[in-house]
């Protein structure tokens, strides 16, 4: 078939160009290794503690391309149910869903179901853990934001740089802030309704907080023996607690994920500036502490 000089011109201009458009699409695709690249540039996985079990956990066999990222603390089986609704194509949960070895993958456990499920569906899976706790801008220095403070320092220190690490040591800035407005500010912070709270067992009334530590989740190994007026983490024994208060340190307690959740906002923002444009970050809706607080009806 001949063409016309015009038509064939334009039918060469559209196919260069439709080719041009499918050439650039193809370069602009991030690619799991890509999002995995990204993620271990903010917070290399050689920060996190030595018994802990981060990185790329499951992978599946077509990753070809990332689009929907899904964000947890916890990662349940309503939260892969939520993954597959959302077309997700990678979940990152902070909490590794395998820690403690898996021998067998069965229907008989809820995690083992996680692993299938996230295979089935191509769904790859990361966790961060504790190399987003000792990184800078990471969840520890998210809840120590809980208070204005002039300083801030890790507890246990990284051996490799000392702006990374365990916990946070927190001096406050300008005045000192009474006891009884901290839960106030710590709670709004971290969009919380409650905080279970001990006040220190000894000292003056009407006392103020100068100094605080800080650590996300379960703190207690990393606050132990830190002097500081205050401390704030997700959950400590009964008898951890006392030893604090007794020592004059007050405690506030948000839960061990509620002292982690209010950081996927934030980490959101962190990684889509990271990410090429064509991946959606999304924080879970369906990811929540499994504890909730109920009230006696008759309470006042």
């Amino acid at each position: 078939m001949l063409f016309p000089t015009s038509s064939l011109t334009l039918f060469v201009r559209r196919f260069v160009k439709r080719g041009k458009q499918q050439y650039l699409k193809a370069r602009a695709m991030t690619t799991l290794h890509d999002v995995v690249g990204k993620l271990n540039e903010f917070a290399p996985e050689n920060l996190s503690e030595k018994w802990d079990n981060v990185g790329l956990l499951v992978e599946p066999r077509n990753t070809s391309s990332i689009t929907n990222i899904l964000l947890t603390i916890d990662l349940t089986e309503a939260v892969v149910q939520e993954a597959q609704e959302k077309n997700v194509q990678m979940i990152i949960s902070y909490h590794p869903p395998i820690f403690a070895p898996l021998k067998r993958l069965t229907q008989a456990s809820w995690k083992e179901r996680i692993v299938i499920d996230c295979i089935r569906h191509d769904i790859a899976i990361y966790s961060p853990h504790t190399s987003w706790d000792n990184v800078s801008n990471g969840v520890n220095d998210w809840l120590a934001a809980s208070l204005p403070h002039v300083s801030s320092r890790p507890i246990l220190e990284n051996p490799l740089n000392s702006t990374y690490g365990a916990g946070r040591l927190c001096e406050v800035k300008g005045d000192p802030i009474p006891e009884r407005d901290v839960a106030q500010l710590i709670t709004k912070h971290t969009q919380m309704n409650c905080a279970m709270v001990s006040l220190a067992a000894r000292g003056e009334e009407n006392r103020t907080i100068r100094t605080y530590a800080v650590c996300a989740g379960s703190g207690a190994s990393v606050l132990k023996g830190v002097k500081a007026d205050m401390y704030i983490t997700g959950e400590m024994s009964h008898h951890e607690v006392l030893e604090a208060t007794s020592n004059g340190t007050c405690v506030v307690l948000l839960g061990h994920s509620n002292s982690e959740r209010g950081y996927l906002a934030v980490f959101k923002d962190i990684l889509s500036k990271r990410l090429a444009n064509g991946v959606t970050v999304h924080v879970s809706e369906r990811d929540r502490d499994p504890m909730k607080l109920v009230l006696n009806e008759n309470a006042s």
